[in-house]
């Protein structure tokens, strides 16, 4: 379910009430934690966090002249979203995400390649996220990015 948004303030205004306060915390830890570079806006009908084309003028090369992406936060029907693009493209950090979540959330991870589902919004490992958030740079991003690209 894709939320058509123009702004960051359209988005939140449609996501069901009853999950704007924990999708707002989310949104803050990522903020908080993410590194210095990244660009927060709409992409993808998601709230999404970009390498600016100031950063990475190649952009994301499945959509020439856009920016690249990073991780991205979403309202879907059923649950909230985070994806997490570094997760996909860097084993390691996958692997210690996935050793983690259970320290922090009594849940059973729901994931595919780099979405990490919340369907219970009384559960949503908010440490763990700020940690994820902190793990990769810009500048590390552009590098496994472009590493992978040329695979």
């Amino acid at each position: 379910m894709q939320i058509p948004a123009t702004s960051l303030e359209d988005y939140i205004s449609q996501i069901p009430e009853e999950r704007q306060n924990v999708f707002n915390k989310l949104l803050n830890t990522i903020d908080e934690n993410l590194p210095e570079g990244f660009k927060k806006g709409i992409s993808y009908g998601m709230i999404g966090w970009n390498v600016p084309l100031e950063t990475y003028p190649a952009g994301y090369h499945c959509t020439p002249g856009l920016e690249l992406p990073f991780m991205s936060l979403a309202s879907q029907k059923n649950f909230i979203a985070l994806y997490h693009m570094g997760m996909y493209a860097k084993p390691e950090l996958l692997d210690w995400f996935v050793a983690e979540y259970p320290k922090y959330s009594k849940r059973k991870l729901d994931m595919g390649k780099s979405c990490v589902r919340f369907k219970k919004m009384d559960d949503i490992p908010f440490e763990l996220i700020a940690e994820l958030s902190k793990k990769m740079t810009v500048d590390e991003w552009i590098e496994i990015y472009e590493t992978n690209l040329k695979k």
